[in-house]
């Protein structure tokens, strides 16, 4: 397997990162339309963790870190990581002493669609990172692969400038042309969101505040007593 090391490639504004920050993966994918969440089995080895960043990508043979090595150098701050396989693979591909170099050059995290290992020890030097699985299986270093280049994860593009954002819930990618934007967009629907919480708290329903009764209405579903319910039942 040939392949490039791309040096250089356009960033989303780090202002925009900031700002993306500030709002969890789920109002960010809800705020573009519910698109770019990468699978649900990217799992944080960590708890209460978020991150936002730009992405440095690497395609590997699977249970090869060799790119990894190489992307380390491409890295800089306010980066997260992005790991991906030509096939799928769970090999423990990451561990303390990749996390270690890439701490010293601010990156902030990883998301690695792949295995991981060490894990204790990243969550005690506090660097956070989302896998597909964790495993103590090492690996070899003996095939190219690339790095910078546009990678498919879990049906998502991620290209070398797109902004990550990564917590509890899981990895969203936001395109970098689109980031001011869907920081916006976030903004206005965490507004949204805190008027209907303040609502609930006050005791308002739902199905009041969204007009659901008239959708249940429409869909035939019709209330009943208990005793109504009892007697229609054979």
């Amino acid at each position: 397997m040939s392949g490039v090391i791309v040096t250089g490639p356009p960033k989303a504004e780090s202002a925009d990162v900031v700002a993306l920050a500030g709002f969890g993966v789920a109002t960010v994918s809800e705020a573009m339309g519910r698109t770019g969440l990468l699978a649900p089995e990217l799992r944080p080895i960590q708890q209460g963790v978020r991150v936002a960043g730009t992405a440095v990508t690497v395609l590997s043979w699977p249970g090869d870190n060799l790119m990894i090595h190489a992307a380390v150098e491409q890295c800089g701050e306010g980066d997260i990581l992005v790991v991906t396989t030509t096939s799928p693979s769970v090999d423990g591909m990451f561990g303390e002493l990749f996390a270690t170099a890439l701490h010293r050059r601010g990156v902030r995290g990883l998301v690695i669609n792949a295995g991981i290992r060490d894990t204790q020890e990243l969550r005690e030097m506090g660097f956070p990172a989302w896998s597909r699985a964790v495993s103590a299986q090492g690996t070899v270093k003996a095939t190219g692969g690339s790095v910078n280049v546009p990678v498919a994860v879990d049906g998502q593009v991620i290209r070398p400038g797109d902004v990550i954002l990564a917590d509890d819930d899981g990895v969203v990618v936001v395109p970098r042309e689109r980031a001011r934007e869907t920081a916006e967009l976030s903004a206005a629907r965490e507004a949204k969101e805190a008027g209907a919480r303040a609502a609930f708290l006050d005791g308002q329903l739902g199905l009041d505040r969204y007009g659901l009764r008239e959708r249940l209405k429409a869909l035939g579903v019709e209330y009943r007593t208990y005793e109504e319910y009892a007697g229609e039942r054979p």
